[in-house]
């Protein structure tokens, strides 16, 4: 009876894990489809200054769909908005780090958000195509 208890507890700790598994959504396929063009509209500010916003191209994870919409006043980017992400907690806490990089480093080139690697990826081939769109 000593014993009962904690192999009950250490059975149900074991559980736990496969009961909060969620699989991917990946069928295996590895079919790409051509992504669509990155949009690209822009106006005249004020003082002559021109702001663009441009659409990144929609990038398919394993996690769920990522795009992003970057918008420039000049050649500095001033804005960044996810228009497509992952309903995913560690998703939901990358984007303001992944956002907060991007308008330090005004470019793609930034860190993977820890936990969120594969968002993180995403939302860099998403800004990617953004910034090469913008010329």
């Amino acid at each position: 009876m000593k014993r009962a208890l904690p192999v009950l507890v250490l059975s149900v700790a074991g559980l736990i894990p496969v009961w909060r598994y969620a699989p991917s959504q990946d069928t295996g396929a590895e079919t790409a489809a051509p992504a669509p063009a990155p949009s690209v509209s822009s106006s005249a500010g004020p003082g002559g200054a021109t702001s663009a916003v441009v659409a990144g191209s929609t990038v398919d994870t394993e996690k769920g769909p990522v795009q992003v919409e970057v918008t420039f006043e000049g050649d500095r980017i001033s804005s960044v908005r996810m228009l497509r992400q992952p309903d995913h907690p560690q998703t939901t806490a990358a984007v303001p780090k992944l956002i907060e990089e991007t308008l330090r480093a005004q470019s793609a080139d930034i860190d993977t958000v820890s936990g969120a690697t594969v968002t993180s990826d995403g939302y860099r081939e998403s800004l990617q195509a953004a910034l090469d769109a913008k010329g």
